[in-house]
């Protein structure tokens, strides 16, 4: 950790929406890191889902409508492509991994230029459950963005079930319990908008009751989720599904055995590492995770664990005000630490979704946030 002093929680959620709404650039994208190197100049639609979300969480509405506007015009711009993508699936002739939709664009919404893991299907269901969570607080049917939730709704029932890299552009040969998650959390939301065509919302719902069959039966060892079909061990983005983005809740069965897990297996401290064996700048603990952790504990109940781990986070701050991608001090694989910093610097800080975790677990735990 980098501040050994008590930190002001409020006033640091405060800042940090404040830093969120103050770096989101014209188009409505939410910039991942506006210094690190690899990040540099671009969004995701992952990550910027839960930037917006807490946005909305705190009030500042009219800085996740621009996001969701953002992403529906990326989309459209992909219609030609997506079309291509599910005619060939239905013809049973799927289209390699390279002809899928990326994960990340520019800023001003184009595909990247530079390589990349580029195929991911768990952003394109995230940002529909996002946008949905926020029509929900504001009172919105989501027409405004109902033509590119309908081509998401179509890409994603069409491919769910191919493998495809996870959240952390790993391990594209297998499939994923949390990108599953997102997936079918992002297409129930979208069955629920009034603003959606019968059938779209018809299919919506049934192959979100689908993939959740599928999770209950292939992604699960001993009463937990996992990381992947045929694995045992736990990935702490799993904690996402019961909080914030709530496909199971808090009470489900699976639920506290599959937080029990994250914590013996990859929590120090309330610091949380994304899964064992990580070696990304050495595998250190991530604050964006230790914040998931606490919204899933907050869903079951456990305020005081929640809160723990807020507090963590929150301790990670620099002298900058900046919450990083993750910290030092505890790592999987410190001899690999090295190699990423010649290879594209020091860890990127700050990093909008760091930031953006913290508000939403402060606003649920009933922290003020001012906007």
């Amino acid at each position: 950790m980098t501040n050994s002093q008590t930190v002001d929680i409020a006033a640091l959620a405060t800042a940090s929406l404040h830093l969120i709404t103050d770096m989101q650039h014209d188009s409505g994208a939410y910039p991942a890191s506006p210094t690190f190197s690899a990040y540099r100049g671009y969004s995701w639609f992952r990550d910027g889902a839960f930037i917006a979300d807490a946005a909305s969480s705190a009030g500042a509405s009219a800085s996740a409508h621009a996001f969701f506007d953002w992403c529906a015009r990326v989309v459209l711009a992909n219609q030609d492509r997506i079309l291509r993508i599910v005619e060939a699936e239905a013809n049973g002739a799927p289209l390699p991994d390279g002809e899928m939709l990326p994960t990340r664009f520019t800023l001003d919404g184009e595909p990247g230029a530079d390589d990349w893991w580029d195929f991911q299907l768990d952003g394109y269901g995230t940002w529909i459950w996002a946008l949905a969570a926020h029509e929900t607080r504001v009172g919105g049917d989501g027409s405004a963005w109902s033509e590119a939730v309908a081509l998401c709704v179509d890409y994603l029932c069409a491919t769910w079930s191919r493998p495809c890299f996870d959240w952390w552009e790993e391990h594209s040969e297998q499939q994923h319990i949390s990108t599953w998650g997102c997936v079918a959390a992002g297409l129930k939301a979208a069955s629920g908008l009034a603003s959606l065509d019968d059938d779209r919302r018809h299919l919506a719902a049934s192959t979100a009751r689908a993939i959740e069959a599928r999770i209950r039966t292939h992604g699960v060892f001993e009463g937990r989720l996992v990381k992947w079909v045929g694995e045992q061990r736990v990935d702490a983005s799993l904690a996402s599904l019961f909080g914030p983005i709530g496909l199971f809740s808090g009470d489900d069965a699976l639920c506290q055995p599959t937080l029990r897990r994250i914590e013996e297996e990859l929590t120090v401290n309330s610091g949380v590492h994304r899964f064992v064996g990580d070696r990304f700048y050495g595998g250190g603990r991530w604050p964006l995770l230790s914040c998931m952790l606490g919204l899933a504990w907050h869903a079951a109940g456990d305020d005081q664990r929640a809160a723990e781990l807020l507090e963590w986070a929150a301790s990670a701050v620099t002298q900058d005000g900046f919450l990083p991608e993750q910290v030092d001090g505890h790592l999987f694989h410190p001899d690999d630490r090295s190699e990423w910093l010649e290879r594209w610097g020091t860890v990127a800080t700050p990093l909008l979704w760091s930031h953006a975790m913290l508000v939403r677990l402060a606003v649920e735990l009933g922290v003020e946030v001012a906007k």
